[in-house]
């Protein structure tokens, strides 16, 4: 499946006192890996969103290895292992700029009709750009 590469670097305002990225703070690293895979698909979250799509998260799961501290550049690898319905679920792994693996993680998403508020099926442009 079609997978993206995210870098950041770690700000002073992510860490605790020893330096250390605060360990909620890796949950909106793996959003913007996700906002990125999507962009590279050719949407963003306000174009689905403006196009009554609506993308809540519903799991949540982090493998914690090694922390990621200040001012490093960490990599967020970002993929799907396979075709999504209602629900798409994405994989990640985010390393350090030595190449050594901090966590690994995965988020499943549900697609819901913005206007009926109620769970669709995953849109057709998704489904075509995944299957190019």
């Amino acid at each position: 499946m079609k997978k993206n590469l995210t870098k950041l670097r770690v700000r002073y305002a992510e860490t605790d006192q020893m330096g250390v990225v605060y360990y909620g703070n890796y949950a909106q690293y793996l959003e913007q890996g996700r906002t990125e895979w999507l962009r590279e698909m050719g949407f963003s979250y306000k174009w689905m969103e403006s196009n009554n799509v609506i993308l809540p998260v519903t799991n949540l799961n982090i493998n914690y290895k090694l922390p990621a501290r200040y001012d490093d550049v960490i990599s967020i690898t970002t993929n799907i292992k396979k075709i999504p319905t209602f629900k798409i679920e994405f994989y990640y792994e985010i390393h350090n700029q030595e190449g050594q693996l901090l966590i690994t993680a995965e988020t499943t998403l549900v697609f819901i009709n913005a206007q009926t508020n109620k769970l669709m099926k995953a849109p057709d442009y998704l489904l075509e750009k995944l299957a190019e």
